[in-house]
């Protein structure tokens, strides 16, 4: 059996509609659902239903053999997992946003204070421009750095730009696009090839089926930052 950790809030619903597309039937789960845990017998899967920033601990150190998360969160975090499969949905960016006025260039001549719930992301990107920064960690409410003056920017999920309209903030830069991906355990790779790979290409012809462009129609090649494994 298999266990799979999926992200509450937001991936959760499309998440379980692609499994559905997939042709795998999951009932008595939902998106409005309280249980945590989550048995299909007959798909022979266990769903685990966790906050989005511990599905890939739970992944990376096995206690989930699979899950999907964004790939904000992945890019946070680090882990060290395998990620096989962009599933296209949740599309979203991570983006500088400023005040109205506030996003030229010249203005980040000296340290920038910016407030963010991706301090490794905004540090990454800022130092790989030689800007320094004072990153100011947050976990909810990031619009209202700025208008209060606690940050000069923020670094954000940003999906129709509403938000930060709400706030007279504006996008000043794109830092990565991010989309729902399948992550995979790199030891359940190993020991449970066979039903993980069946899963992935499950998952991948729904992606398809879907109209969504799922990779780049070249062989499965499975990613980790330590190794890359390609299969057919």
């Amino acid at each position: 059996m298999l266990t799979i950790a999926l992200s509450k809030g937001k991936l959760i619903d499309s998440a379980l509609a692609l499994f559905r597309q997939a042709g795998y039937t999951i009932t008595g789960l939902s998106g409005d659902s309280r249980r945590l845990i989550f048995v299909s017998r007959e798909n022979a899967m266990t769903f685990l239903i966790v906050r989005p920033s511990d599905v890939p601990t739970y992944v990376e150190y096995g206690g989930a053999d699979a899950g999907i998360v964004g790939k904000d969160v992945l890019m946070e975090q680090e882990s060290d997992v395998y990620e096989p499969l962009d599933l296209e949905f949740g599309a979203c960016r991570i983006s500088v946003a400023a005040l109205q006025g506030e996003g030229s260039n010249d203005r980040l001549s000296s340290k920038v204070r910016i407030a963010t719930k991706y301090p490794r992301i905004t540090e990454r990107y800022f130092n790989k421009r030689g800007i320094p920064v004072e990153i100011v960690k947050l976990y909810g409410s990031i619009e209202l750095a700025p208008v209060v003056g606690l940050a000069d920017r923020i670094v954000d999920l940003v999906e129709t730009g509403s938000t930060l309209k709400a706030h007279d903030l504006v996008e000043v830069e794109v830092i990565a696009k991010s989309s729902a991906r399948f992550i995979v355990n790199r030891a359940s790779f190993r020991l449970k090839q066979e039903p993980i790979m069946t899963l992935i290409r499950k998952l991948r012809s729904a992606v398809g089926s879907q109209g969504i462009k799922s990779g780049n129609g070249h062989p499965l090649t499975v990613r980790s930052r330590k190794k890359r494994v390609t299969h057919p």
